[in-house]
Order: structure tokens, then sequence, then C-alpha cells
């Protein structure tokens, strides 16, 4: 069944410029969300060091490699930068393959990792970039490079997700599982591009809780529910969209 959100009663998106899709309230908006963001993640990391520096001993304890990786990612208007994020997979396990798209029951996670991945603190070093004014606490997940041109090939519209800081979290992440296909992709552009149509504060809050409820255990559905998220898991930029080939994500992988 099809449902109707508020994102797919908000008109046509904009095909001239990525920022064609935000409204005017970003225009005040954007400017206080970075100030707070940078305020918010400070003091966050600060209260965390502690438990990174445990999390860094122990990953180096329990696996080869450094404990905190870096990694290119694309931020605002594609403009690159790196990532850092505690590992969660073993060290070079791209050496030999290229860059892949992690999966589920991803055989390169190691045992800490699939700990840290499912509690999410893997994350906490992304404090580090929204100090940086690199990243956000909340907007679209950053993509690597690699994978972008080819997803630009395949989804209209998903270049206008670069139209604001990438997020730690964001409406996507707390509503929908991780991608199979490019089907699954295609949703979450699509709820991304509705979170950049209904940008503001009180979505951005709605998110944060979200990811509280999220770590917690709560599911998709009762997260939805409680906080009356717009972009349902139904919701798609156009037919066309949804109607092409679901494909595979490892058709996406570099060779």
């Amino acid at each position: 069944m099809h449902v109707t959100s508020h994102c797919e009663n908000s008109g046509p998106l904009s095909v001239h410029s990525v920022e064609g899709i935000l409204p005017d309230e970003a225009a005040w908006f954007l400017p206080c969300k970075a100030t707070t963001d940078v305020v918010i993640a400070s003091i966050l990391l600060f209260i965390t060091a502690p438990l990174i520096v445990f999390l860094v001993v122990l990953i180096k304890a329990t696996s080869r490699g450094p404990a905190i990786f870096k990694q290119i990612r694309l931020g605002r208007n594609g403009r690159p930068y790196h990532l850092y994020k505690l590992r969660s997979m073993a060290h070079d396990c791209e050496l030999l393959t290229g860059p892949q798209w992690a999966t589920a029951k991803d055989p390169r996670v190691t045992p800490l990792g699939r700990f840290l991945r499912r509690s999410h603190l893997d994350e906490l070093p992304q404090l580090w970039n929204v100090i940086r004014r690199e990243m956000s606490l909340v907007g679209p997940r950053p993509e690597r490079p690699e994978f972008v041109v080819k997803l630009e090939q395949a989804i209209p519209g998903y270049r206008k997700r670069l139209a604001v800081l990438p997020g730690i979290t964001g409406l996507a992440q707390i509503q929908l599982p991780p991608d199979e296909n490019l089907n699954d992709v295609r949703r979450k552009v699509a709820c991304d591009l509705c979170y950049l149509r209904n940008i503001g504060p009180i979505l951005d809050l709605k998110i944060l809780v979200g990811t509280t409820l999220k770590v917690m255990g709560f599911s998709f559905a009762m997260t939805r529910q409680i906080l009356d998220l717009p972009g349902t898991p139904g919701l798609t930029l156009n037919d066309e969209m949804i109607s092409a080939d679901p494909g595979s994500i490892t058709q996406l992988q570099s060779t």
C-alpha cells in the first residue's frame, strides 16, 4: 500500500540547482544550525572522550591496524573531506577488492566491530567532523566519491542531497534499514530530499530523538509513529525511479 506523506504533496523538485530544493527558512536556520552543531558536538566530544579512548584501546587489543581510520566522503556541494570513524572492519580489507559497500553480515566486520556498528559507537569520532564544520549532527549520510558518480547515473536527483552538510544521523537512517539494492537507495534519497524540503529545528529535534529511540532498540515503524515523521518507506521521487530495475548494490562497487 502506498502511503502519502507531506513531502509528496509539496510540489515538483527543482532540477536547475542543488540549492533549489531548500525552503526559504533555510536562509536563517542553516547558520543557526551550524553554530548549534559545533556547540553540542564540542560538549558531546568532551563527555565521550574517555569512552572513545577506552574503545581505541579495545580495538587495538583485539585486531591489527589503527583504531581510528579516515575515509574520503563528499560533503556539502560535493566538497571532499576526511570522515573519521572507529574502525569496525579488518585493516586494509579493501586492499585487493577496491571500494565495496558494507552488507548485512559483512565478513569484513570484526567481532568488536559488530557491537560498535550495532550501537553506533563507531560514529563518535565524527563529532570532530562536526566541530570542523564538515558535517552536521543531522543531515543526509555522506557517501564515498567512488559510489556517487554511479549513483547519480542510476538515481535522478541524487546530487540534490548535497545541498546541506551531511549528518551523523538523518531522516533516512532512523526510518529505513541498510541498503541492499538500488530501490533501497532510492527510498533513502527520497527521505533525504524530503528532509531538505522540511528542514527546520522541529524536524531536527525529532530526528535526534528518533536516533536515541533507534539505539534503544525501537523499531523503525514505532519510531515513525511516535514522532510522526515525514518521508515514509513508501515515499518515492517519482514512478520512474521506483519502477526501474532494483539492481544490486554490488553492481555499483568498483572493480
